[in-house]
């Protein structure tokens, strides 16, 4: 059985590379657009790669690149040059045009810059090796027993594997197809152009799956659409800083280019975690990313709810780690996860995705989500509440722990899953059960959004006593006096573990710290040892285990620096937050303005720019989330509206310039928000809510 992994270190995708997005779909191949018969690139359908190999020869000649773009997510724009046969010089370029969805189309243009004709020969080299995501992600080799069958210009290349049938069918209107070619061949006027077109088809067990058509226009696609469709209903930003309105678009973008649906549930769009490796649907990812994307889209946030309310555990399985009532750590919904997984499409180990989900659905209540969709999920949520009272404290001691019940499961099971995520001061590795200190925050504000649920009032003093009791218990526990901060958990022997990490800052984040232990937290988490200048670090620079090329160990990750600011905002620390939010954006500046899952980190006073990560996701959910968040908390908006208010306490700084943000969607209504010279107003509120104008720190923190 293939064990599963952490979303950790992976076969390296070269940073010159182009990646294409659509939904599950996703191409990785060369600035040509070339896709080699070795490595990671491929065109993948499903997390199974239908396309292993794309390689073209203009005159017998590899182009040369020039460059490669990507328009929009789900559409690369490849230029590259050729010479003309019997000459020297550089006469030809093409024009590569690659869109993806559930299939490829591709167009190339042949211009030709000399004044006389030139007989000009496209050939493409293609395989499918039909390997599975995690085979290719892992560098593994697969075995497949693959066939090819060429008639005219089409090619159908196909595979039995463990009693399903796989094929790509290839059409090349004009060409000759044999073996694992398709040839062109035509003359290109001086001064002028010659076209061609190709398609790929997917077929599963006989059925093929829908086509990006090679004689209608591209605007006419499902990929297409569903861009058009996202671009309209989400909120535009203007921002008279141009990085900020830059970042904000592009997280967007990203965002829209990371929905995916599942194939049973049509009607339920979720946010994959990030692009190439984990195209799917990730429950501590989604949600976090979900609950940061709110002011974008709050039905992201619904079809994710509603999709992981669909596989909540029901019973007990150690092969996935299925419980009653938790929630789903991965669900791939590829041609091969089955085999990928174990045997299993979903996968279940993970600590944070239980009360992640009620956290979520508690914030969905604050926004106004209509009353039916809180009513369909707060069974689940009661259902994910049992698991963490009955299941997920499994000794009783009133705190959440993991500890894997197979050896092909996860190590460690919270935000920071690679294997040596979690260690001590002296960087000696901790042994589970392990209770993570942000997993007892989460916990902590589901109780305290179960309660905001609650119908009757008796039910909302036992949520809040719930949680009043578990804030206590934490806070006398996993409080380091001599260090001044939270441990960053207990290991499966009680111990403190004692590494001074980034995790203390969720603590913030969801209230569950005490406000005269806050300002100690504070001071670790904005000094030298673990703010880089670009961000909060994963763990300080004094830890044993420190590394700033590492996954977890001295890294800095956006999503975990929004959290911060975010924790940092609930508590008054607002130029703190300013500061971390005024890191993010420099960062992103040099990433052209769009943050990465993580990147090294190295000191901004040793290197002028942020030092790239090597197996980065790019685009990646939560850190796409982070710049909404970020203003979210700069402009200290609260939504209460079961309450019928809306809390507003402005902290946007100077430097960032004047915003608006039109077309948000909120209660049912649509409304904008700007910001002038620091003031906020809110243009078609919708009626029955009012503004209080108040500080945006929890009083209950």
């Amino acid at each position: 059985m293939t064990a599963w992994k952490a979303s950790g270190p992976a076969s390296t995708v070269d940073p010159e590379t182009v990646v294409l997005i659509e939904g599950s779909s996703f191409c990785i191949s060369d600035p040509v657009g070339d896709i080699a018969a070795e490595g990671v690139n491929g065109l993948f359908i499903q997390d199974t790669r239908v396309l292993s190999r794309w390689e073209v020869h203009v005159n017998d000649e590899r182009l040369r690149p020039l460059v490669g773009l990507v328009p929009e997510p789900y559409h690369g724009l490849y230029l590259g040059l050729a010479a003309t046969l019997g000459e020297r010089r550089q006469t030809i370029v093409i024009e590569r045009r690659r869109w993806i969805g559930m299939g490829m189309r591709e167009v190339f243009t042949v211009r030709n810059f000399a004044r006389e004709s030139a007989e000009c020969t496209i050939a493409i080299a293609f395989d499918a090796d039909f390997a599975d995501v995690f085979e290719v992600k892992d560098g593994r080799v697969p075995h497949r027993t693959v066939s090819a069958s060429c008639a005219g210009d089409h090619c159908t290349i196909e595979t039995i594997w463990r009693g399903h049938h796989r094929a790509v069918v290839l059409e090349a209107p004009g060409a000759t197809v044999a073996g694992d070619r398709m040839l062109f061949q035509g003359v290109v006027p001086g001064h002028g152009s010659w076209e061609v077109v190709v398609g790929a088809t997917v077929v599963l067990d006989g059925m093929p799956l829908p086509r990006l058509p090679l004689d209608r226009p591209i605007e006419e696609s499902a990929p297409a659409r569903r861009l058009r469709e996202w671009r309209l209903d989400v909120p535009v930003a203007h921002a008279e800083n141009a990085l900020v309105e830059q970042v904000l678009r592009r997280s967007q973008q990203d965002l829209g280019s990371l929905r995916i649906i599942d194939p049973s549930e049509p009607d339920s769009v979720v946010v994959a975690a990030g692009a190439p490796w984990f195209m799917a649907l990730f429950g501590r990812d989604s949600l976090l990313t979900a609950m940061m994307a709110l002011p974008l889209d709050q039905q992201l946030a619904v079809g994710t709810m509603r999709t992981l309310a669909r596989y909540q555990g029901a019973r007990f399985d150690a092969v996935t780690e299925e419980e009653p009532g938790r929630i789903v750590h991965e669900i791939r919904f590829g041609l091969d996860a089955a085999s990928a997984l174990g045997g299993e499409r979903t996968y279940y180990g993970t600590a944070d995705a239980t009360p992640l989900f009620v956290m979520l659905l508690g914030e969905l209540y604050e926004w106004g989500i209509p009353a039916h969709d809180i009513a369909t999920l707060v069974p689940h949520a009661d259902r994910a509440m049992d698991w963490i009272r009955q299941i997920g404290d499994r000794d009783g001691d009133g705190f959440v722990e993991y500890q894997r019940a197979t050896e092909h499961g996860l190590a460690n099971q919270g935000w920071k899953d690679s294997w040596d995520g979690i260690n001590f001061a002296d960087g000696s590795i901790a042994q589970a059960p392990i209770a993570l200190c942000e997993v007892q925050g989460y916990v902590y504000a589901a109780y305290r959004a179960r309660a905001r649920l609650a119908g009757e009032v008796e039910e909302r003093v036992y949520w809040l006593q719930r949680a009043a009791d578990l804030k206590r218990a934490f806070n006398e526990t996993f409080w380091l006096p001599d260090e001044g901060y939270y441990a960053v958990a207990l290991d499966g022997e009680k111990r403190l573990v004692d590494a001074c990490a980034s995790n203390m800052g969720h603590c913030l984040m969801t209230g569950i710290a005490d406000r005269d232990k806050a300002a100690h937290v504070v001071e670790h988490l904005m000094s030298d040892r673990m703010f880089s200048g670009w961000g909060v670090r994963t763990l300080a620079s004094d830890m044993g285990a420190y590394n700033p090329a590492s996954y977890h160990n001295g890294s800095v990750w956006p999503h975990d620096n929004a959290v911060i600011a975010t924790g940092l905002r609930r508590y008054g620390y607002v130029a703190e937050a300013q500061r971390v939010t005024a890191a993010l954006l420099d960062a992103a500046e040099h990433f052209d303005a769009r943050l990465p899952e993580l990147f090294c980190g190295f000191d901004r006073k040793e290197y002028p720019s942020p030092i790239p990560y090597p197996t980065s996701c790019s685009p990646q959910a939560w850190a796409a989330a982070t710049p909404i968040q970020l203003v979210r908390i700069l402009l200290g908006v609260h939504p209460a509206v079961p309450d019928g208010e809306v809390r507003v306490a402005p902290a946007w700084p100077k430097a960032l310039g004047d915003l608006e943000l039109r077309n948000l969607k909120f209660a049912g209504s649509r409304m904008s928000v700007s910001v002038d010279k620091g003031r906020v107003s809110f243009i078609g509120l919708p009626p029955g809510l009012i503004l209080r104008h108040e500080p945006a720190e929890d009083a209950d923190a």
